[in-house]
């Protein structure tokens, strides 16, 4: 195609996303109050860490015990529920966006490429999902160990907006925490990363993965770091044996002598040896030349009768004028 055409089919398949993005975020506003299908309206599983604290560890402003979050602006219950739903839109059309970025790269990838790739998506979306619904369900323990410290001087009384920025925040570090396996496999298959690199650093990397963990998670408790360390660390893990296991199968298909360059390769060169000096001439090893004898004299044989008359008359054959 021209390059009129791919910019057109870019324009179509960016309209289709769209347009799903779209329904799904009109289905994740209405989900967000009305549960269909029997299911949970969804404004109630997103609160669900926070309604799961003892009553004596919230505010109370109902007055009947219901769990309810708290509002200090007057478009942040509708801004709110915009963003809940925009949220749910772009995972229930993740589908169809998905497969639409597939289709406009598939026509520029080879055949192992687009199996490839279509792997390697497929795991990272299950590595996200994992790691997102890791971190919903932790948040229960993370949030009482926050709340309950201090609990005797202060109560919790949190703001939707703050306290589903927070959720969403930790869902999204986990799951984007998640993806690290997946990027030192990557690194493993184009030749970057060896298993031979890592595996006496085992100790190091483990220190560095805590680190990342108490750094980047929000609660800044020690339950949350240690669940999201652990679980790192054991996707790393898992991460490195598969390197292992590719580099053994790369050095069964490509011998290590490939690899050396031309000075190994070759091997050991010998040190030239000294020419040895010539002997000189008139020595008794030397040959000597024979002496050149001095040329005969050639004797001729005396013409006979007959042959100079055979060569008169061969003379006398010829036509001069003939000739001329």
């Amino acid at each position: 195609m021209s390059l009129v055409e791919h910019l057109q089919e870019l324009r179509r398949r960016v309209l289709v996303s769209l347009a799903a993005i779209l329904v799904g975020t009109i289905v994740g506003f209405i989900w967000y109050q009305y549960a269909p299908w029997r299911l949970m309206p969804l404004g109630e599983i997103i609160r669900g860490p926070y309604c799961s604290l003892p009553d004596e560890l919230r505010a109370d402003f109902t007055g009947d015990g219901e769990c309810r979050l708290l509002a200090t602006r007057p478009l942040e219950m509708f801004m709110l529920r915009l963003k809940i739903g925009a949220l749910a839109g772009l995972v229930l059309a993740s589908p169809v966006w998905l497969s639409q970025i597939w289709k406009f790269i598939t026509p520029g990838l080879l055949k192992n490429e687009r199996r490839y790739t279509f792997v390697f998506v497929t795991i990272a979306v299950i590595l996200f999902v994992s790691g997102a619904t890791l971190a919903y369900f932790i948040l229960d323990q993370g949030f009482l160990i926050l709340m309950s410290i201090g609990s005797e001087f202060q109560i919790a009384a949190l703001s939707g907006g703050d306290y589903y920025n927070f959720l969403l925040s930790l869902i999204v570090i986990f799951g984007v925490s998640f993806e690290v396996p997946l990027i030192i496999i990557m690194l493993n298959l184009v030749g970057v990363l060896r298993y031979e690199h890592v595996k006496d650093k085992r100790r190091f990397i483990i220190v560095l993965i805590f680190i990342f963990a108490a750094v980047m998670t929000p609660t800044q408790d020690p339950f949350s770091m240690t669940i999201l360390g652990l679980s790192i660390t054991f996707l790393v893990e898992l991460a490195f044996q598969f390197c292992r296991f590719n580099d053994r199968k790369r050095k069964r298909e490509r011998p290590d002598w490939m690899d050396l360059d031309d000075e190994q390769g070759s091997g050991p060169i010998d040190a030239p040896t000294p020419v040895g000096s010539a002997s000189p001439i008139g020595s008794s090893t030397s040959i000597r030349a024979a002496p050149i004898e001095r040329p005969q004299p050639v004797h001729r044989a005396p013409a006979t009768k007959s042959s100079t008359s055979q060569k008169r008359g061969f003379e006398n054959d010829i036509d001069f004028g003939d000739v001329l």
